[in-house]
């Protein structure tokens, strides 16, 4: 099952068109238990998802790869080492584990800065010491990889993909990442949910895309295809992505993505890319 488990919803009020909230801790118990059932093996969390490492230290019971994130380094701190090492402990804590799947950088470009190869070292030690298997970055741009790539090695990279945010496919990295044996794992496949509402209920401020929301909503009419199911038949259609990351508020939501995952048969795709940061880009949202 190509399909990971994001877990923000379990620590957070997260996404667009959540109206449901933070996920109570009885449903996290069955969503986990689900997803196991049927072939789930990896969860993807951060330590800046509220709660969600300790949620999942309380109901993790199977052996799920667990990936987490760090957060971003505080400004002047002289010992990048110490702090990293105290994150790691403090998530391995939370998740009750001894060890996990991957640690990702959540502001890969801190790498960048003059203390960025000590935070690389860092996460090389944890990996030298078999606390972590993987060591990589969570991105927002595959744009960042161009500087990124040259300067260090990463084992696992995930970045956002879905059928308006084409750019890790269009850049060429997609296939780079892949001929260099990096895992990749994508994310926003609904772009936090709007690509999943009725055309009447995405929110005024999106209007100045009205073009994109009539052909996309057009072309899942003309097809009789549930947005749901072209979301996740986008990603899951590349042979190089190992892991799509989604998110889900309830174990209904789950089954029915676990059925599309397992069933995916549209290979086509409508034409509504684009390179609008404001509206491929959650975080500038604020700024519409």
């Amino acid at each position: 099952m190509k399909i990971a488990l994001g877990t923000a919803q379990f620590g957070l009020d997260y996404g667009i068109a959540n109206a449901d909230g933070k996920v109570v801790e009885e449903h996290v118990s069955e969503i986990l238990f689900n997803a196991n059932k049927f072939g789930i093996d990896t969860l993807d969390t951060a330590a800046a998802y509220g709660d969600s490492e300790a949620c999942l230290g309380r109901n993790v019971k199977n052996n799920f790869k667990i990936i987490t994130k760090l957060n971003s380094v505080p400004e002047n701190n002289n010992n990048i080492n110490l702090w990293a090492s105290e994150q790691l402990e403090n998530s391995l804590k939370k998740l009750n584990k001894k060890k996990i799947y991957g640690i990702l950088l959540h502001r890969p470009q801190e790498l960048l800065n003059s203390n960025g190869t000590e935070l690389y070292n860092a996460l090389k030690e944890f990996k030298e010491k078999g606390l972590v298997e993987k060591i990589g970055i969570s991105i927002y741009s595959p744009g960042e990889l161009d500087e990124l790539m040259q300067k260090f090695n990463f084992d696992l990279v995930q970045s956002p993909l879905n059928i308006i945010d084409t750019r890790l496919v269009t850049s060429g990295w997609l296939d780079t990442l892949k001929n260099n044996q990096v895992e990749i794992h994508t994310r926003s496949s609904f772009l936090q949910g709007l690509l999943l509402m009725k055309k009447e209920e995405i929110p005024n401020k999106f209007m100045i895309w009205r073009n994109i929301w009539e052909k996309w909503h057009d072309w899942l009419a003309s097809r009789n295809i549930s947005p749901l199911e072209a979301c996740l038949s986008y990603p899951l259609s590349f042979k190089e992505i190992d892991r799509v990351v989604v998110g889900v508020n309830n174990k209904n939501q789950l089954d029915e993505i676990i059925s599309i995952a397992s069933n995916a048969k549209v290979n086509s795709f409508p034409e509504i890319s684009s390179n609008e940061l404001n509206l491929i880009n959650p975080s500038r949202w604020s700024l519409l």
